[in-house]
């Protein structure tokens, strides 16, 4: 039961972590960074941390056998998951971006009832719908005017569906590794991958005008939207089914939100309120156990 606890309080940290994450890196792109170059220094930093951490207290072994594997979950948690976020959202408009990043506990759970022969009921049904819904509220401020019409709205679709699959392999691994050994070769991996794509933008870079609130930021951005969520995400999914970790993406949106208002950016209004018992009312039917 204590482990049970602990991902459920490892995911809600995971998506606080994301939610300021929204805050702090929209002052960092495009101005000082381009979006490849900071999906570059992401990877390279959360991969050398992780390394580090295996080769100094991990030291556990990987079997070949599974490499294959892990180059697949790498390439879509890692190398599609980044690449089509950051350009789908270059090209479209950000409420078009996280309404179509939250269909991802959907998308998980389609998958997870047809592929994976997961138990359908009722309740995680309606606690999925209630958590789309007041997600979607939130986001639109109750106006739902969307309309898929341009290619950013494609690239974060296919980001959200590739964020759903790697959820859904990577739970396999965690019954025969440790988080970080599992994490370690995933990020190297893609690293070795976007290294070729992303090197061009990194060399443009001029580290001389970056100030130091900015270097700050990024190293959150490295630190704990990188290291830090993933690490809690691996973590609860080890113990918890793929659609109940998808799901606590709709905590992002209500997240930001608060923080906001904590911070004076934003107000309480109605909208906001009913969105948030609707979101914490799917939180309850999803988790709740018999």
């Amino acid at each position: 039961m204590n482990r049970l606890i602990y991902s459920h309080l490892a995911l809600i940290l995971a998506n606080a972590i994301y939610a300021i994450n929204y805050i702090l890196a929209k002052d960092v792109m495009p101005l000082y960074v381009s979006p490849k170059a900071f999906i570059l220094i992401r990877v390279f930093g959360a991969g050398i941390i992780f390394f580090i951490i295996h080769f100094s207290f991990i030291k556990e072994k990987l079997a070949s056998k599974d490499l294959m594997y892990l180059c697949l979950c790498a390439l879509f948690g890692i190398v599609v998951n980044m690449l089509c976020f950051f350009e789908g959202l270059n090209l479209t408009t950000p409420i078009n971006a996280s309404l179509i990043m939250i269909s991802t506990p959907v998308i998980v759970y389609v998958i997870s009832l047809f592929f994976l022969k997961e138990h359908f009921t009722t309740k995680s049904l309606f606690g999925v719908m209630c958590g789309l819904l007041g997600a979607s509220l939130l986001i639109t401020n109750g106006n739902f005017r969307f309309s898929i019409n341009n290619l950013g709205d494609f690239l974060v679709f296919i980001n959200a569906t590739s964020y759903a699959v790697y959820l859904i392999l990577i739970k396999s691994m965690m019954v025969k590794y440790h988080p970080i050994t599992v994490l370690k070769t995933v990020f190297i991996i893609g690293l070795l991958i976007l290294l070729p794509i992303t090197w061009s933008d990194f060399t443009q870079i001029n580290f001389s005008i970056i100030p130091m609130n900015i270097y700050l930021k990024i190293l959150y951005v490295v630190l704990f939207t990188t290291c830090g969520a993933y690490f809690l995400n691996i973590y609860a999914i080890s113990n918890l089914k793929a659609s109940s970790v998808a799901f606590y993406i709709y905590l992002q949106p209500l997240l930001a939100t608060i923080i906001s208002i904590i911070f004076g950016k934003d107000i309480l209004t109605v909208i906001k309120l009913f969105s948030a018992i609707l979101i914490f009312t799917g939180v309850y039917f999803v988790i709740k156990r018999h």
